[in-house]
């Protein structure tokens, strides 16, 4: 089946479930517009723990020293606030603006600057609470959300734009010279 956005799926208590239970209850597709500056990366992820704010927060002082960033964290049970950490007020204004438009539970996004996601994410991956990353890029990107009666969750991102074409040998060039220049590559 394919849903437009926004359109609200039915499902329908008269129609049993697999395990034999009914199925009451909607369930609303929308899309979520990331807000942000063309410079700057985010990461979007999800967790299940309070402990995350301070844990995404040290590690990436500890991967990247100089990097600014801001962090936003959905907390999804008790108070259900977002939780907001960072170094950099206004990339933690733009997280927060971002988190409560996204809403949904556990999710975190992390805004960078003076860094780029390779240098954070597999210290991101290797903290305990940190269940899932949705992405992690610059490009314009839109958020995917369910949303029902109990809450909202990430569905998935669309990141960026869709292929134009297949690179030759041109877009190789290019490509590896990118690389180098970063300093990822040796040559």
């Amino acid at each position: 089946m394919q849903y437009s956005l926004m359109q609200s799926m039915d499902l329908n208590p008269e129609v049993p479930s697999l395990s034999g239970a009914s199925m009451p209850g909607t369930l609303e597709l929308k899309t979520v517009k990331i807000e942000k500056p063309e410079d700057v990366n985010f990461i979007l992820g999800q967790s299940h723990f309070i402990k995350t704010v301070e844990d995404i927060a040290e590690a990436v002082v500890g991967s990247v020293p100089g990097a600014r960033f801001g962090l936003a964290f959905c907390e999804s049970s008790g108070e259900c606030l977002i939780r907001v950490e960072g170094n950099d007020e206004e990339l933690k204004a733009l997280a927060t603006t971002n988190a409560l438009a996204i809403g949904a539970g556990h999710s975190f996004i992390l805004f960078l600057r003076n860094c780029f996601p390779i240098n954070v994410l597999n210290a991101l991956k290797n903290i305990q609470e940190v269940c899932n990353i949705y992405c992690a890029t610059a490009n314009p990107a839109e958020v995917i959300i369910a949303e029902s009666a109990t809450g909202r969750g990430i569905m998935g991102v669309i990141d960026g734009a869709k292929p134009k074409g297949v690179e030759g040998p041109d877009g190789i060039t290019w490509r590896t010279g990118l690389l180098r220049k970063f300093g990822y590559k040796r040559g």
